[in-house]
Parts: structure tokens; sequence; C-alpha cells
């Protein structure tokens, strides 16, 4: 199917990743801001941490905390509430 007529996932259908490391203070940032708009909207969310994942450390190291939006970077070192909410709505 053509991604031009590709439905909508419903926000209920979506995840967010939150990729961080210990002692990171944007991460923690990053997760009140994930936590929340995710809370609203009915989204699932996961943590995950670099420290552990040899691939998401190779990719995302110099940019943490990144978000993943269906396993899609959306952003990287500061989460916009307002922006998130958009991508899952």
């Amino acid at each position: 199917m053509s991604p031009l007529f590709r439905r909508k996932a419903e926000p209920r259908e979506r995840l967010v990743t939150l990729v961080r490391k210990p002692g990171c203070h944007l991460c923690d940032d990053a997760q009140q801001v994930v936590e929340k708009v995710c809370a609203e909207l009915g989204v699932e969310w996961e943590s995950r941490d670099i420290t552990e994942d040899r691939d998401l450390y190779d990719r995302y190291w110099e940019q943490i905390p990144v978000v993943l939006i269906d396993g899609e970077q959306h952003t990287f070192w500061r989460v916009n509430e307002e922006r998130l909410r958009r991508a899952l709505s």
C-alpha cells in the first residue's frame, strides 16, 4: 500500500521509546515529558538504557536522550511537549 494511503495509527497503537542513560539530567527531563504526553494520549512508552544495548549506543551515543516513535527518530536532546503530542495525535 502506498504511504500516501496508509491508515494513520491510533495513539493506542503507537510506541514511544526513550533512549537514555543513567545520571543524565536531560534524560530525566525528557522522561517527564514523555510520561506526561503518553499518559494523556494513552500511548505506550518504554525506556531503553543506551549503556545496555550496543546497537543503540552505536547509533545514538552523541544524541541522548533520543525519542523514537514506532522505531523512527522523532527528536533528541530536548523533547518539546507540543511537538510530541502532535506527532502522536
